[in-house]
């Protein structure tokens, strides 16, 4: 009877380890879904995992879903408004006298240049393609974290690392396939082993390259409605003031 006992205990044990770890994994599943196109089969697990952790420590991806929109100063260069919900974003140049609207689902908008809105079909066409690619690249200084399981993206866990700083992390890779502006880029991306949010980012012009171009360290996180924003990119400057928008 007291083997038998002991043979039940450890079915019992067992079917609930296989029923938490069953648990754990739809959870992991299910509250941070990836994007359509996300390479999922070439991506590594423990890097799709890590990404479901850093979307976590962020705020949630209930949170960055209801995020209406964000405005920021992209290093004094530029002032971004962008209605997440909406699809628009608004780009107030600061070193010229020029401001874009641009639909980012359809193209269409507006342009203002010398304090004159353009009407001619080829000067609209030209700035709204540049606000377009402009948000693209502006956004994604911001809001990276978020889009670890975008569409296009494969991930790798390239192992044990340290930032420049010294700050014990998981490194991961991002390559990307048919989307943005620039898909032959690579970025390496460290997260801190303890609070699992992004401490630096590295970026390679292309895949290939063994060296990238530029090392950032990111911090100065703040609550920006429910999420987590990184403010601050080491010394390339901040991005402040850093604000939700509502539609």
């Amino acid at each position: 009877m007291k083997k038998l006992s002991g043979i039940r205990l450890v079915l019992l044990i067992s079917m609930a380890l296989l029923s938490f770890l069953s648990c754990k994994s739809t959870k992991t599943a299910t509250d941070n879904p990836a994007a359509p196109g996300f390479n999922a089969s070439g991506s590594d697990a423990r890097a799709i995992a890590i990404a479901d952790e850093v979307m976590r420590a962020m705020g949630g991806r209930k949170a960055w879903d209801e995020t209406p929109g964000l405005s920021w100063n992209f290093f004094n260069r530029r002032k971004l408004a962008w209605h997440k919900n909406a699809g628009t974003c608004r780009i107030e140049w600061l070193t010229k006298p020029q401001i874009v609207e641009v639909n980012l689902n359809n193209g269409t908008g507006s342009v203002i240049l010398n304090g004159v809105p353009q009407t001619h079909p080829d000067t609209l066409a030209k700035y709204l393609d540049i606000g377009k690619k402009v948000w693209i690249n502006d956004s994604y200084w911001l809001v990276m974290p978020f889009k670890l399981k975008d569409s296009g993206v494969t991930l790798k866990y390239l192992g044990d690392a340290n930032t420049e700083s010294g700050q014990d992390s998981d490194l991961l890779q991002l390559t990307f396939a048919g989307v943005g502006v620039t898909p032959d880029n690579k970025y390496h991306v460290w997260v801190d082993k303890k609070s699992r949010l992004v401490t630096q980012w590295a970026y390679f012009e292309k895949y290939t390259d063994e060296k990238p171009v530029i090392i950032n360290a990111w911090g100065g996180y703040q609550k920006v409605g429910n999420i987590l924003i990184a403010t601050e990119r080491g010394t390339r400057g901040n991005l402040l003031p850093v604000e939700e928008l509502r539609d």
